[in-house]
């Protein structure tokens, strides 16, 4: 990777992708990013719908048998990232960030990053005009959190080797929240789910938020131009 180019950040907007196959992609890109061939680079996509666990879920938190969700189309995978298990699916804009955490203009600080993809999503909505937060013991970001009733309109889940980050964040923007009600969503009983299109009341699509997202990534963490 040539020096003096400032902080790019190359963004890739993959469509829908087998969850698995985007893992391989995750590690393949993750050890050129280790050899530093390629700058930070953030993958964008939407997989068909899948159930992961993170590696501290509970298979309790699944709530129907594995036969009977592989019969309504569901795939089951236990993956290496940190959390409980969650929900992806069509109408969910997850990202996968493959950024090296020991290189400016990063810190070599977990914690800070992952306040960083909250504070990059609380951003992007803002702009969308929704007003979400975080949540005092819960990672991800948060919908009516001053309410009796607050719901989580993103979750984030991550995992880094070496500084090199995988795994990351699915923002809800037309998700068909019913599908959720397979799990007990990142093992929290006592709170829901919400998407963009139900906040607003209006349709959306996950290339329209494409844009919003990626200025509020480049923003938050400091990149000085992207590549798409």
């Amino acid at each position: 990777m040539e020096r003096g180019m400032g902080h790019p950040l190359d963004v890739q907007w993959l469509g829908t992708v087998d969850y698995r196959e985007a893992w391989e992609l995750q590690k393949q890109v993750a050890q050129k990013r280790l050899a530093e061939e390629i700058p930070d680079t953030l993958l964008l996509l939407e997989h068909p719908p899948t159930l992961t666990l993170g590696r501290s879920a509970s298979w309790e938190h699944i709530l129907e048998t594995q036969a009977a969700l592989e019969a309504q189309g569901f795939t089951l995978v236990e993956t290496d990232r940190g959390g409980d298990v969650t929900y992806h699916g069509e109408g969910q804009l997850v990202g996968y960030p493959i950024l090296n955490l020991r290189e400016p203009p990063h810190h070599a600080d977990m914690h800070r990053y992952l306040r960083d993809l909250e504070e990059t999503l609380i951003q992007a909505l803002a702009t969308l005009g929704v007003t979400a937060s975080r949540f005092t013991g819960y990672t991800g970001v948060w919908i009516d959190r001053e309410t009796p009733h607050p719901r989580k309109i993103a979750a984030i889940g991550v995992k880094a080797s070496r500084w090199i980050t995988l795994h990351g964040f699915a923002l809800n923007v037309c998700t068909n929240l019913e599908h959720f009600s397979r799990i007990v969503p990142c093992g929290i009983q006592n709170y829901g789910v919400t998407s963009l299109e139900q906040v607003t009341g209006r349709a959306w699509s996950v290339e329209e938020v494409l844009p919003t997202i990626t200025e509020a990534f480049q923003q938050v963490f400091g990149y000085t131009h992207l590549t798409l």
